[in-house]
C-alpha cells in the first residue's frame, strides 16, 4: 500500500497530464462504488487498459472508493429500489430482464443498479474537480512543498531515501 501512496506521489508530480490522472479517478470511481464482481466491471478495465489513464491511480482510486462504497451501500440499496421501482420504468426494466445479456449482468440488484446510477451521474462532475485540483496542485502547493523546511528535514529521513530508492530517483535505502 505504501509502494502505492509513493507512485501516486510520483505520478502526481510527473509531467503527466492532469486529464489521464482525473479520468483514472473516474473510471476508479465506477469500479469502486460498484460491486468488483460486477460483468460491467470487465468493460470499465478493458476501457482503462485502452484509454490512457493512470493505472496506479485507477488501482488506488479502485481500492478507496471500495472501502467507501461500503459506508454507502444503504445509500446505494435506496437509489437502486427507487429506480427499480419507478413506475414510468417498468416496462424498460421488463424488457431488458428479458434479455439474457441483461439478466447476467444483474441490473435488478438495488445495490448494483444504486452504485451504478450515482457513479456514472458523479463521473463527469469528478473529472473536472479532480483536474482542477490537480492542476492547482501542480501549480501552487508542490511549489511551496519542495522550499518548504519540512520538506528539507524530511528528505534526511529513512523514509525518504526509501521513496528516492522505490522511484528510481537515486540513492539506497
Amino acid at each position: 500500500m505504501l509502494s502505492l501512496i509513493f507512485r501516486l506521489i510520483r505520478t502526481l508530480n510527473s509531467e503527466s497530464e492532469p486529464a489521464q490522472i482525473s479520468l483514472a479517478f473516474c473510471f476508479a470511481m465506477v469500479a469502486g462504488f460498484t460491486p468488483l464482481a460486477s460483468p460491467h466491471n470487465i468493460l470499465v478495465l478493458f476501457l482503462v487498459l485502452i484509454i490512457r489513464v493512470n493505472l496506479t491511480a485507477f488501482t488506488l482510486g479502485t481500492v478507496f472508493l471500495g472501502g467507501v462504497a461500503y459506508l454507502m451501500d444503504p445509500l446505494f440499496h435506496r437509489i437502486g429500489l427507487f429506480l427499480l421501482t419507478m413506475d414510468a420504468l417498468e416496462p424498460l426494466w421488463t424488457a431488458l430482464y428479458n434479455t439474457t445479456p441483461f439478466r447476467l449482468i444483474g441490473f435488478n440488484n438495488t445495490i448494483l443498479m444504486g452504485s451504478l446510477a450515482v457513479s456514472l451521474v458523479l463521473f463527469f462532475p469528478l473529472f473536472i474537480a479532480s483536474n482542477l485540483v490537480i492542476r492547482s496542485y501542480r501549480e501552487h502547493i508542490m511549489a511551496w512543498v519542495r522550499k518548504s523546511r519540512i520538506v528539507g528535514v524530511f528528505r534526511a529521513t529513512r523514509l525518504y531515501r526509501a521513496y528516492r530508492a522505490y522511484t528510481g530517483l537515486g540513492g539506497g535505502a
